[in-house]
């Protein structure tokens, strides 16, 4: 009963200070791995120490199995451009 601070406050704070922490890094990772082709379950590598680095890296250089978008149904303008409108005398 002397100190204010024993060690295992600290302990105790870092673990506290992790569950409140760990699900912000979680849930965004889980959607960007989801986007981006990966197993949602990736995520999880953030709580394994020097995990979310690895993740990271899997993001940074792996390929991303992402379906391309529609054609668009736009069709471009004919080639040579038309006369200008009203034709000039």
């Amino acid at each position: 009963m002397g100190d204010l601070l024993q060690p295992w406050h600290v302990l105790i704070l870092l673990v506290v200070f992790g569950f409140i922490v760990f699900p912000f890094r979680i849930v965004p990772f889980w959607f960007i791995c989801k986007k981006a082709g990966f197993s949602p379950w990736l995520s999880l590598l953030y709580i394994v120490p020097l995990g979310g680095f690895v993740l990271n890296l899997m993001l940074a250089f792996g390929d991303w199995r992402v379906i391309p978008p529609p054609p668009a149904i736009w069709a471009p303008p004919p080639f040579p451009p038309q006369p200008p409108y009203p034709p000039q005398a």
